[in-house]
């Protein structure tokens, strides 16, 4: 196709998955407190004494519109959510074209397997979110009430599910990297500490100042990379074993290309 033509079907693709969105929106908007509720839950499962004696587990705003743009983007988190199966189409339709046979079937078990892993660290983060909170709480000073807000509260909770739900889809990507023949097992065992050391920096920068939000996201990250590199290295040896020239190093000529050479030296003398 022209590069016109693909431009074209990206933006057709592109309208048609906003639409589908929007009336995931829609579908947002009618489940707004059930939601809010579900997401409110680590605060209000804090005992009272962190939540400054208080009985009840009422966030405020402080702003005119902070109400409503809060419900806003709780409609459009739901709305992404119930309308992924549809735009996640969208964007195969656009990219199966360019693939071959092999690498589609990869993607029929990448696909469930992702939002399987995306949602195990996002429900893991709505647990550490809880835990974590009461941790940062106990260093407020005697005689000081919390008054979280709305907007801050439901910003740190989307970021943390979303830090930790992409952060479990991560070693899945290096796997089909590797089943694509885009990385080796080779080049992650010669940098597993590098990977591992800036797993543990990244999980401390998006994570709030405190080691249990960290270590919660640091560790199971650890171990999915093990079992990523686990699965790179079966797979590159059961890829060795079936190429005929997979012992030959770079500098060794092989016996086919020895054969020709013998044979083209024959008649040209």
């Amino acid at each position: 196709m022209p590069l016109m033509d693909h431009l074209r079907e990206l933006r057709n693709r592109l309208v048609k998955a906003l639409l589908f969105v929007a009336l995931g929106t829609v579908v947002g908007y009618f489940l707004y407190e059930p939601v809010w509720d579900l997401l409110r839950g680590p605060y209000c499962s804090l005992p009272a004494e962190a939540r400054g004696g208080r009985s009840g587990c009422d966030l405020i705003f402080t702003g005119v519109f902070d109400a409503f743009f809060v419900a806003f983007r709780v409609w459009i988190i739901v709305g992404v959510l119930v309308s992924s199966p549809f735009w996640l189409y969208q964007l195969w339709a656009f990219v199966a074209p360019a693939l071959t046979g092999r690498e589609k079937r990869y993607t029929y078990g990448f696909v469930p397997t992702a939002a399987l892993l995306f949602v195990g660290g996002a429900a893991l983060a709505y647990y550490v979110t809880g835990l974590a909170m009461a941790v940062l709480f106990e260093f407020a000073p005697e005689g000081s009430l919390p008054m979280i807000t709305i907007d801050s509260y439901l910003g740190y909770m989307t970021l943390m599910m979303l830090v930790f739900g992409l952060g479990f889809v991560t070693p899945l990507l290096v796997a089909l990297l590797n089943l694509i023949g885009v990385i080796r097992h080779e080049t992650l065992a010669k940098s597993r500490r590098l990977i591992i050391f800036g797993i543990f920096v990244l999980a401390a920068i998006v994570t709030p100042a405190e080691p249990l939000s960290m270590l919660a996201l640091a560790l199971p990250l650890v171990v999915l990379y093990e079992a990523a590199e686990l699965f790179c290295f079966i797979n590159d040896r059961r890829r060795g074993r079936r190429d005929e020239f997979a012992g030959l190093s770079d500098d060794e000529i092989s016996p086919l290309d020895d054969e020709e050479s013998l044979t083209d030296s024959g008649p040209s003398r």
